[in-house]
């Protein structure tokens, strides 16, 4: 018996697959969480073979889902490339792009209003997130590409341009700084600027506590504004009315930022994608 695939069951199962959940997936194609869940339920009977674990939690592909969702992105690749050019309509598809929020916040609004300007067909879904949550869904390929974050000297193949982290405060010389003991705002333990502070401060032998520990930008210029704190986040990302701070503060490392695509084949889509975002933000 031949085994017919149809498009739309494949776009709900990568649907599936990036969103982790059947009623996220369903909201993403726009069908009701039923549809959806019917549709998975027929790619499993035509292939005779489960394709999803369903969990309290959502769910996740078995094997023979990952394996199903390497032919389905392609197919639908394929596909998009050839409605684009046949059509004469340009661009077509949809692409999941990741990004912390510090280069969200720096890039992405002309990122996005110029590749939307080029190529209006396109869908982009943006996901937020440091780079330590960004690698395993790249991996996961839950998203086709993203900018991260990688310590100076990284020799990757993808390297956009440098960046530094730097000390920023409510002021030019807080009064927090005669305190015996600095409090400090820092993101997750596992990011590189929670690591670059800590190690610097402990280099110089200066005594600090973390006073706040958040992922979310929008939090550490808070608690940088409320003068309760001193923050360590991107130069690209300090806003006009915080402070850089130098001297006493040790000198933080440079880091650089690149571009990672998921692993495996990417289509004509998120190539162009890729490659525009390298046009706009590269430095040569």
């Amino acid at each position: 018996m031949s085994i017919s695939l149809d498009l739309s069951l494949l776009r709900s199962l990568v649907a599936v697959s990036r969103m982790g959940s059947i009623s996220a997936a369903a909201l993403q194609v726009g069908r009701t969480q039923s549809a959806v869940s019917m549709q998975m339920h027929r790619l499993e009977e035509s292939l005779g073979q489960p394709i999803l674990h369903r969990t309290g939690n959502g769910v996740r592909l078995t094997t023979t889902g990952e394996r199903l969702l390497v032919h389905a992105e392609r197919i639908l690749g394929a596909h998009d490339e050839a409605v684009a050019e046949i059509s004469g309509t340009g661009l077509y598809g949809s692409i999941s792009f990741g990004c912390p929020e510090d280069y969200l916040t720096a890039f992405l609004p002309d990122i996005l209003k110029g590749f939307s300007a080029r190529h209006p067909a396109v869908e982009i879904e943006v996901v937020c997130a440091p780079t330590v949550e960004l690698r395993p869904m790249l991996h996961r390929r839950q998203i086709d590409l993203a900018l991260i974050s990688l310590p100076a000297a990284s020799n990757g193949t993808d390297i956009l341009r440098p960046e530094s982290f730097v000390w920023i405060a409510s002021s030019p010389q807080p009064s927090i700084l005669q305190q015996q003991v600095i409090p400090l705002a820092l993101s997750a333990s596992n990011t590189l600027d929670h690591r670059a502070a800590c190690n610097a401060m402990d280099r110089l032998q200066m005594p600090y506590r973390i006073s706040f520990a958040s992922n979310s930008l929008a939090g550490l210029l808070a608690v940088a504004r409320s003068g309760q704190a001193i923050s360590v986040i991107t130069r690209t990302a300090t806003p006009p009315d915080l402070f850089i701070l130098d001297d006493p503060m040790p000198v933080l490392p440079s880091i650089e930022i690149a571009l990672s695509y998921a692993s495996g084949s990417q289509s004509a889509t998120v190539r162009t994608f890729g490659d525009y975002i390298h046009e706009q933000i590269r430095v040569h």
